[in-house]
């Protein structure tokens, strides 16, 4: 199978570059039967913001997708999650999420507790090689895009996923109306 592209740069197998990858990502996709049809490609990291990347690099904004992680409380418990929208969208936060996650009121996560806990650089973060603990929320629209640009877990790089193989990764949750 012919490895996606992304503008004029080359697409390398993501298995075969753990140099382009952060630790916890290059670790699931070693242990995810799915990665065999994960490219990578290496970016400026400058570019590594979506709007920035998709306009350097000439990608439309509905062929990325990003990542955010949100977090609320219930009774003393915290619950963490991970949403991957498409970039040309927002993660509905403070209605879907919010109910999804059983909490009273949903915010980001601080970006030093995303970095640390996630083990990937802030702009980089990926719904690959989360912690466990966290829960993966996936847009039922990024399963249409054929091959979606995502983080890397590093700034330097981004991977291309089949949007149809974003539903099976480990923990992921499709929900219609992520996304709007």
């Amino acid at each position: 199978m012919p490895l996606p592209r992304i503008g004029a740069l080359e697409s390398l197998p993501a298995l075969s570059h753990p140099e382009l990858l952060a630790p916890p990502v290059f670790g699931a996709l070693r242990d995810w039967p799915g990665a065999t049809e994960v490219a990578v490609v290496e970016i400026d990291p400058e570019y590594a913001d979506t709007a920035a990347m998709s306009e350097r690099y000439d990608v439309p904004m509905a062929d990325g997708a990003n990542c955010v992680v949100v977090m609320g409380r219930r009774e003393g418990q915290e619950r963490v999650a991970a949403c991957l929208v498409r970039a040309d969208t927002r993660a509905d936060v403070n209605n879907l999420v919010k109910r999804t996650l059983d909490v009273r009121k949903c915010s980001f996560l601080s970006m030093d507790r995303a970095v640390e806990e996630s083990g990937m650089e802030y702009g980089g973060i990926t719904p690959v090689g989360l912690p466990a603990t966290w829960r993966v929320l996936v847009d039922e629209t990024c399963l249409a895009i054929e091959a979606a640009v995502i983080g890397s877990g590093v700034r330097r790089s981004k991977l291309l996923v089949p949007g149809r193989l974003l539903g099976e990764l480990p923990g992921a949750e499709v929900l219609a109306g992520l996304g709007r």
